[in-house]
């Protein structure tokens, strides 16, 4: 079995429950965040009640709108910075939660204001189809194959196929997307930038 299986789902809460202690925590009403995120109200209530699950684009915002590391909204308990920090994440031990096209594993995800997110997931989506949009973000990304086959969809370049060993580094700001196009779920080593500030949005709240 890949990593991934071996991680204890239950042993975090889901990101709407975290999003809502947090608005509730800072004061913020679901109206206050939606501006401060970029998505609509109606969103962030389906996204609090667990009505709907949000993709990493969506998790970026909600950081951003609540001024908090990403790591925070996965559920973990972070440190704050100081020099010569370390930390280790034993196999199966970080922090699990799930898209509708993603299964991300955080990696070292108790210390807070990293440089950037490094990221075990499982790409669950095996059509461009299963995508309304692709969508982009502040920052830049890499990620390296390491079982299975994926396609990478980005806004500006023709779809690539990359196989285990391959990797691809490119600018979030264009939409981009991965597919699996194995039989079963691929899965990569992803690396995104941390973002500071409102993300990049083209295209005014729509979910």
């Amino acid at each position: 079995m890949a990593q991934l299986d071996y991680v204890n789902e239950n042993k975090y809460p889901p990101i709407g429950v975290t999003v809502q202690r947090l608005r509730k925590q800072f004061g913020f009403t679901l109206n206050d965040l939606a501006q401060q995120s970029g998505l609509s109200v109606s969103a962030l209530s389906k996204i609090e009640n667990g009505q709907v699950s949000p993709t990493y684009d969506t998790i970026l915002r909600l950081a951003a709108g609540l001024d908090v590391d990403v790591t925070e909204l996965f559920g973990s308990t972070t440190k704050a910075g100081a020099a010569g920090r370390l930390v280790v994440t034993r196999a199966g031990e970080g922090i699990l939660q799930k898209t509708p096209h993603y299964e991300y594993e955080m990696l070292g995800a108790e210390l807070s204001t990293k440089q950037f997110t490094p990221l075990l997931t499982r790409v669950r989506a095996h059509s461009i189809k299963e995508f309304p949009k692709i969508e982009g973000h502040l920052g830049e990304e890499f990620f390296y194959v390491l079982s299975g086959d994926v396609l990478l969809y980005t806004q500006h370049y023709a779809p690539v196929r990359l196989s285990p060993g391959d990797s691809s580094y490119f600018d979030s700001t264009m939409g981009h997307a991965l597919v699996s196009v194995s039989d079963e779920d691929a899965l990569i080593l992803w690396i995104a930038t941390r973002v500071h500030g409102i993300l990049v949005q083209e295209n005014p709240p729509s979910r």
